[in-house]
């Protein structure tokens, strides 16, 4: 067993992950979990640079991170910093790099698309394999970009998209609840979107849809209508599409106050949701006609639990 750190900077949270990892046996044993709403890609849509405030909150949630390493005695060669689709889009994305490399004593790594989806990949289907038919198709819908990567023990195809959370919400979902004209905006992005992972993935192929990261899950609890979010019940859960496109609805149609005072959501989340669950229904309902797909498996294993295992795998 080899102790490492892995943290996933996204556009909306930063979270960190401290394990032990078997590589050879594949498995992965959690010290610590944390997630921490940063919103590091506000506004990036639009200038091209962070924020100063956003940059504050980041690196703040840096310092928490390094002090678990500390805490869990991860050597910094143990530690492995991946930074998505925000800090692949800023102009000003070295200020980030030196503050973290200055609190966790490594650089972050501003993955690629395609390296962002084979970690997400990974992670999701490592405990899938026997358990559902293959290939599976695994969707990471974050908060500016969605990754769609389809594989059976290893990804044969993937693309990502700059369609997510934050930056749907951002572009057209301002009014409470967002008007008709701005859900048919936002839609068509997600439509077009789709066109060109069509012309990349082969999505017919999918046998198992796999659905990860912080918007899916929220969904999924909205569908489970759980008293709070429960992890375990979360991940794993397998559910038709109608229950899930229902919970979809709901989320975008609910005005902010509302989706406010739903027990499972994340306060972090309440004002992009909206965005998030209509990117995951156009892609379900695009899903069933192409693909025949009739129930999605959420997973909280993601591109969290892929970077950690590549970490380890680094230090044999």
């Amino acid at each position: 067993m080899q102790r490492v750190a892995a943290v996933d900077c996204g556009t909306n949270s930063l979270r960190l992950l401290v394990a032990d990892v078997d590589t050879a046996a594949g498995t992965l044993v959690d010290v610590e979990r944390t997630m921490r709403i940063v919103r590091l890609g506000q506004g990036v849509d639009a200038t091209g640079a962070f924020a100063p405030e956003a940059l504050q909150r980041t690196l703040a949630a840096v310092d928490e991170a390094a002090a678990a390493c500390r805490r869990h005695g991860v050597a910094p060669g143990a530690v492995r910093f991946v930074a998505t689709s925000a800090s692949r889009d800023a102009s000003n994305r070295e200020e980030f790099t030196a503050g973290v490399r200055q609190r966790l004593g490594v650089d972050p790594e501003v993955v690629t698309g395609a390296e962002e989806a084979r970690l997400s990949f990974t992670g999701a289907t490592r405990e899938l394999l026997g358990e559902h038919p293959a290939p599976f198709l695994v969707v990471d819908l974050g908060g500016g970009s969605t990754e769609f990567v389809l594989g059976e023990r290893e990804p044969s195809a993937a693309l990502s998209v700059d369609v997510g959370s934050v930056r749907l919400t951002e572009r057209h979902l301002r009014s409470d609840p967002p008007a008709a004209r701005e859900v048919a905006a936002a839609r068509e992005d997600v439509l077009a979107a789709l066109g060109a992972v069509e012309r990349e993935v082969p999505l017919a192929r999918t046998r198992t849809l796999v659905g990860v990261a912080g918007s899916i899950t929220t969904i999924t609890a909205a569908a489970l209508d759980l008293p709070e979010y429960r992890s375990g019940a979360v991940h794993g859960a397998r559910l038709p599409l109608q229950r899930v496109r229902a919970a979809c609805d709901a989320l975008l149609g609910a005005p902010r106050a509302q989706r406010a005072a739903m027990p499972f959501l994340h306060p972090g989340r309440v004002d992009v949701i909206g965005a998030g669950a209509l990117v995951w229904r156009t892609v379900l309902e695009h899903l069933a006609e192409v693909a025949g797909v009739d129930e999605v498996v959420t997973s909280e294993h993601d591109i969290l639990d892929g970077t950690a295992f590549s970490a380890a795998e680094r230090l044999r």
